[in-house]
């Protein structure tokens, strides 16, 4: 009679009742979750910029309005505050065809499969085999006990079978894995935002120092015009033998300069326009545009209150997260020193004869847990453990650079436009009177009053100075760009937590703060183009 392999059910209750009672255990341990919770590290955030406006500074004092959480719209298209349609359009172009952002756009991508990954650990790891062999194996002796070298015996074996394995998550290594995978992809987000912002900023700067060339060019035509119609007046006067030929001499010599210079701001120009194509992802060879001078002036940008600030710029939210995700790893190198519970199940169906395989007496299971613990590794955990602790205090004084940088950048900022709008004030004033000298001194010397000298020195003040003022006004709207990129453009860390689809609360097994909860900040405005 054949031996009957199935299983009797008394048999199998008390396993079924041990693997119950293993996994309610795990997962009332799952929630046991090992290392620090995470905590945003404290910044110094000053009450007010320094380099504000006076009035400003004053309502700052006087108590500003604060603000909703986070934004409701997008409003990330701050450019189109310039009102500029050749920049709006360039601007989206790079939008679509910028090769560092889509770098960053793909290692964003892959954070995201990253977090997937990681919370495929959440679950049991399920997986079939089926197997059939033909075998021919000795059998050393025969029925009696004398040995028969050159006996065999064929065999055939047939196997199916579904395995199960699952780790349970005891100490919260796979929830801190998770959350430090999930901070990771909302710093990758950021980090996708910043490259965006700056290659957006640096457009917009380059675009407009481009402009500022064509002013500048504009100037020196005019200026090259003004000088051949004063070489012309010169030889007029030296026919007449009114003037020397040394001023004949000098007034070649000046416009010649002046011709030389015209030709030499196409260099600038040219390089510009060069690093404008590659922005919007355009060989250089193919990619022009049309020379229009600068006729623009900086829009009012409200400030924002330095708190704000934090919630504003991606490159800050980016360090922070980094710092989450460091703080994870040291509770996942914790739960090292923890043992490890791995519970596993198989199941199937064994037998010589093929179309036997699947009848009951070829069945065959096997369940139980494991537990494993390391009781020696010469203190590699704990170096780990240091590591991961040394590595996190380097995220966060990271993170504290970064404010620091971005509280400057915004100083310099608003210094520079505070400072440059009442430098071109005057330097209008300078232009105007420049001009005015060189109309009188040049009627002047028609009557012969003054020598040509004085021409020149007037033409080559007049000339200086409205130069000046066409460099001040590029270096404005430069530094309005700039201003505007260090307050963090359109972006916001809602934002990010839009872009991830993960909840601003950290994940199980950690707590604390994150860079992606929409607290509420002080500000005075945002910068916005609607």
């Amino acid at each position: 009679m054949p031996f009957d392999r199935t299983p009797r059910p008394l048999a199998v209750a008390p396993r079924i009742l041990t693997l119950a009672v293993a996994a309610t255990v795990a997962a009332v341990l799952a929630g046991c979750a090992v290392g620090p919770n995470y905590k945003r590290p404290d910044v110094s955030v000053p009450a007010a910029y320094k380099e504000a406006a006076p009035e400003a500074t004053q309502q700052a004092a006087d108590g500003w309005k604060t603000a909703q959480p986070a934004d409701q719209h997008d409003r990330g298209a701050w450019w189109t505050i310039y009102n500029d349609a050749q920049l709006n359009a360039l601007e989206d172009k790079l939008n679509t065809a910028n090769q560092t952002v889509a770098q960053f756009a793909a290692a964003y991508r892959q954070a995201r499969a990253l977090v997937a990954e990681a919370r495929a650990s959440y679950f049991p790891v399920i997986s079939a085999s089926g197997s059939g062999s033909r075998s021919r194996a000795a059998t050393g002796t025969n029925n009696s006990g004398s040995t028969r070298p050159n006996s065999s015996v064929i065999g055939n074996n047939f196997s199916a079978s579904l395995d199960a394995t699952w780790e349970p998550d005891l100490w919260g290594k796979v929830s801190r894995t998770v959350s430090a995978q999930e901070a990771g992809q909302q710093g990758a987000a950021a980090d996708l935002a910043n490259a965006r912002l700056s290659a957006q900023g640096t457009l917009a700067q380059t675009y407009f120092s481009l402009r500022s060339l064509d002013a500048q060019q504009k100037l020196l035509d005019d200026t090259v015009a003004a000088y051949e119609r004063s070489l012309q007046l010169t030889q007029n006067q030296y026919a007449q033998g009114v003037a020397a030929r040394s001023d004949v001499i000098q007034a070649q010599t000046q416009l010649q300069s002046a011709q030389a210079a015209a030709i030499d701001n196409g260099v600038a120009r040219a390089q510009d326009e060069h690093a404008i194509a590659v922005l919007v992802g355009e060989p250089a060879s193919t990619f022009s545009l049309a020379q229009v001078p600068l006729d623009a002036t900086p829009p009012p940008v409200p400030e924002q209150m330095p708190s704000a600030l934090l919630e504003r710029r991606p490159d800050i939210a980016s360090a922070e997260r980094k710092a989450a995700a460091a703080n994870e790893q040291i509770g996942i190198a914790i739960a090292a020193f923890f043992p490890t519970l791995t519970l596993s199940a198989s199941g199937g169906f064994q037998n010589s004869v093929f179309s036997q395989l699947l009848t009951a007496p070829s069945r065959f299971w096997t369940v139980g847990p494991q537990l494993a613990a390391t009781l020696f590794d010469a203190g590699l955990r704990s170096a780990q453990t240091d590591a991961a602790r040394a590595a996190y205090d380097q995220q966060v004084a990271t993170y504290r650079q970064t404010v620091l940088a971005a509280f400057q950048d915004v100083e310099d900022n608003l210094a520079s436009q505070r400072i440059l709008a009442r430098e071109i004030v005057v330097q209008q004033q300078a232009v105007d009177s420049a001009r005015q000298a060189l109309d009188i001194i040049t009627n002047q010397y028609k009557s012969g009053t003054v020598a040509y000298l004085s021409v020149l020195t007037a033409q080559t003040t007049a000339f200086t100075a409205e130069q000046k003022l066409a460099n001040l006004a590029g270096q404005r709207m430069v530094s309005s760009v700039g201003l505007v990129k260090a307050l963090g453009g359109g972006w916001d860390v809602s934002q990010m937590a839009r872009e991830t689809g993960a909840a601003a609360a950290p994940a199980a097994g950690a707590s604390g703060t994150s860079a992606v909860s929409a607290t509420p900040v002080a500000q005075s405005g945002a910068v916005t183009s609607n």
